[in-house]
């Protein structure tokens, strides 16, 4: 009797403390998402993941310091990001090119104990924010945004990206979303990461792994592809048509259910509400309304509601954030989650390897190149 499950589905492969999805209710280290997303800076989420506990106002500030001060990228980093063709490479794999490059400039990197550790995580954590912003400058013909050591992690990589202080609404977006996404129990990327650091590699090597699976479109790359679909539709009446058509011929809705939720994700909520809000603020309400019906109608017709995917590509646009930017925003997020099991792994590892069912043919005889047929 076959006992492999394609896709690993419900496969417990094991054990975490770092976060959890039971009967649909995500939380971090035990305390529940809805809490963490109404009242979590992205900072403490970093912390809460790396040290499963919630700062004091001491370790608070000591991290938002460290952050801010270890956000800035080498003129290497930067020449590199210059060298790619601007016309061409989608900014995830520069990301994941860079990431690699940061690796290669840290003196660190292979030193493999603890604390050494612990000082590249959060170089990692605060550089990734500036690579992303940085590419995207460089890309629209800008020369990159030094941080400012006063803004928050969220504020920073908004003025990064726009050379202007942001508005609060807009620091709050971006700060939901990055707590929202920052951390989802056994997903792909972080599957990935910890198959590579399970050898012994370093956290950059990690990282990159990490990344590579974030890229495709039926994990991060989901939100990207949502905002590609709006944009098709264009105007709220085409939206119904649209995703009619699209179930009659099976094809998939992007940003529409999840596998390990049953009831629906419980993170969308939160991006929903903030996109009815910056959609009005910025007078793009046909978007946050198209989205609505759309979920509507496929939550009706195939029992599928949105997840937080959905959502983020509307918040996204809203602020001003082209669509191929969305995944790498969505790394710049999930590194505190990847980190944190990167970790983990360390900290009590054993090489992963499972194995497969054969299904090929029986055993056979070999036969030489002058007698086959």
């Amino acid at each position: 009797m076959s006992t492999s499950k394609k896709g690993l589905e419900n496969i417990v492969a094991t054990q975490s403390a770092i976060s959890s999805i039971i009967d649909d209710q995500l939380s971090y280290v035990g305390y529940k998402i809805d809490d963490l997303a109404e009242n979590s800076s992205f900072e403490e989420i970093i912390y809460l993941l790396w040290n499963q506990k919630l700062p004091t106002q001491s370790e608070l500030n000591a991290l938002k310091a460290d952050l801010a001060k270890n956000m800035n990228i080498s003129d290497a980093i930067v020449n590199h990001l210059r060298s790619y063709d601007l016309n061409s490479v989608h900014p995830m794999a520069a990301l994941r090119t860079a990431v690699s490059l940061l690796g290669i400039y840290d003196e660190e990197a292979d030193v493999m104990d603890e604390e050494a550790n612990k000082r590249k995580a959060v170089r990692i954590q605060a550089k990734i924010a500036a690579v992303v912003a940085a590419f995207a400058r460089i890309r629209d013909g800008k020369d990159p945004v030094q941080p400012k050591e006063n803004l928050s992690y969220s504020a920073n990589f908004l003025y990064m990206l726009n050379g202007k202080e942001p508005e609060d609404i807009e620091v709050e977006a971006i700060n939901k979303a990055l707590v929202l996404h920052a951390d989802h129990e056994l997903n792909a990327s972080t599957f990935t990461a910890r198959v590579c650091v399970a050898t012994l590699s370093d956290i950059y090597s990690g990282l990159v792994a990490a990344i590579g699976a974030l890229k495709g479109p039926l994990h991060g790359g989901a939100n990207e592809n949502v905002m590609k679909m709006l944009l098709e539709i264009g105007e709220e009446e085409n939206a119904i048509p649209y995703i009619k058509e699209k179930l009659e011929n099976k094809e998939k809705i992007m940003g529409m259910g999840h596998r390990v939720y049953r009831d629906g994700d419980p993170r969308a909520k939160f991006l929903r509400d903030m996109s009815k809000q910056l959609t009005k603020l910025t007078g793009q309400e046909k978007w946050y309304n198209m989205s609505i019906a759309i979920e509507d109608y496929v939550k009706e017709h195939k029992g599928l509601p949105a997840n937080v995917d959905f959502y983020s590509a509307s918040v996204y646009h809203s602020l001003g954030i082209e669509e191929d930017l969305f995944t790498p925003i969505f790394a710049v997020s999930r590194t505190s989650g990847w980190i944190a099991h990167i970790l983990e792994q360390y900290a009590d590892n054993r090489l992963i390897r499972p194995r497969a069912e054969y299904n090929g043919p029986d055993l056979q005889e070999y036969v030489s190149i002058e007698q086959r047929g």
